[in-house]
């Protein structure tokens, strides 16, 4: 059993934060300009490897922890992501006219109550018009709570390292450290595998940078696995 106190905060921690590029038909996709149903639309490089431990000066790097962002829900209340620390978290960037998006709501939803018991929240932040996400949350019923970026989507999206590429979703444990940060559409075998490792973490039978690494492999193998079957 690995020690704790070795999930503390350290540089070498952050230089490993995964980031999991996917990519297929309907994957991750780039808006080029946001908040227009009509955005052009770029597919996400198809790739699998962490953040490199030395980026360019200037370049955006995934936070070691979840930010405490304020954004408000479609029913105007603002609120932060600090009032879920002490939950395992995913967080999933998205878009109402984002197709892949839209298809990874209902995964998103199960993926919640399979995990009810070990706490799992899932936290939905829209990089949209609020009117359009608001009828969409409604009409779809979605019952995970929803913040809207309609004003601050791209400083919300910055804020996590990343580019205007949706969807991408963020793991982070109960301390909120960001364990993962998966770009392109989710399937269920890559969350399962990313949540297990979560699970592990918080129980504190695995270190954040073994379940780090234990991710990158992982995943890689799922990506390889689902290219061959799909070669078949």
């Amino acid at each position: 059993m690995n020690d704790p106190s070795a999930r503390g905060p350290k540089p070498a921690a952050l230089l490993s934060i995964v980031l999991v590029l996917c990519a297929c038909a309907a994957g991750g996709f780039l808006a080029q300009r946001l908040l227009k149903p009509r955005a052009t639309l770029y597919p996400a490089p198809a790739a699998a490897h962490p953040v490199p431990p030395a980026p360019a000066e200037g370049a955006r790097t995934i936070p070691a922890q979840v930010p405490d962002l304020a954004l408000p829900g479609p029913d105007g209340r603002v609120h932060h992501l600090g009032e879920w620390r002490g939950r395992p978290l995913l967080i999933n960037f998205w878009a109402t006219w984002c197709e892949p998006c839209r298809r990874e709501i209902p995964l998103l939803e199960s993926l919640r109550h399979e995990r009810a018991a070990e706490g799992l929240e899932v936290v939905g932040i829209a990089v949209d018009e609020a009117r359009a996400v608001r009828q969409y949350a409604r009409e779809r019923g979605i019952d995970y709570p929803v913040l809207v970026g309609e004003q601050g989507g791209l400083a919300a999206v910055s804020a996590f390292g990343m580019d205007t590429v949706l969807p991408f979703s963020v793991f982070a444990d109960r301390a909120g450290d960001v364990v993962a940060l998966k770009v392109g559409e989710m399937h269920r075998d890559e969350a399962r595998f990313i949540l297990d490792r979560l699970r592990e973490v918080d129980r504190g039978t695995l270190s954040l940078q073994a379940a780090r690494e234990a991710i990158s492999s992982g995943m890689a193998r799922l990506s390889a696995a689902r290219a061959e079957s799909a070669a078949h």
